[in-house]
């Protein structure tokens, strides 16, 4: 395996938890709202469809950092296995470039290896400025979505 480049970000997280269950949660603007984002933050507004070309916005909020907003556009999605989308923050700070993020979700012993990519970035510093925050936002969607699959292992649909 070859040496990811500067510019790119690779996260994996493992769930407990069917690959279809784990892609339904991200299709779901009502589920995603209560995941989506850092630990620390609270999305306020969250306008996400999976149909390729269509944008995307959203905006979330904490004591500490305010409000932020950021969106893009949905690329690709292929249920059960892939969502491309990509991402940019809509605000002055001129933070970065607009990436492109691919959610890859894969079959693994009844659970699900979730691996996700974003690429480019224009520095090193700026890609590891992203590492904390995505980390942070797959801590909450692992607790809501073991948490969902416990409640339908038990006859609840959530």
């Amino acid at each position: 395996m070859s040496k990811p480049r500067e510019d790119e970000l690779f996260i994996t997280r493992e769930f407990d938890a069917p690959v279809a269950l784990v892609f339904r949660l991200w299709e779901s603007r009502e589920h995603m709202l209560r995941w989506w984002g850092p630990e620390m933050f609270t999305t306020i507004e969250l306008d996400w469809h999976l149909t390729p070309g269509r944008p995307w916005r959203g905006a979330m909020t904490s004591k500490q950092y305010g409000l932020s907003r950021f969106g893009g556009v949905i690329r690709d999605a292929q249920k059960d296995r892939r969502i491309v989308f990509t991402f940019q923050w809509d605000d002055e700070s001129g933070r970065d470039l607009d990436t492109v993020v691919t959610v890859t979700f894969a079959e693994k012993e009844g659970g699900t290896v979730q691996s996700f990519h974003q690429t480019p970035f224009s520095t090193v510093a700026i890609r590891d400025s992203h590492i904390g925050g995505w980390n942070s936002l797959f801590n909450k969607q692992q607790l809501y979505v073991e948490n969902i699959a416990v409640a339908e292992q038990n006859g609840l649909r959530a």
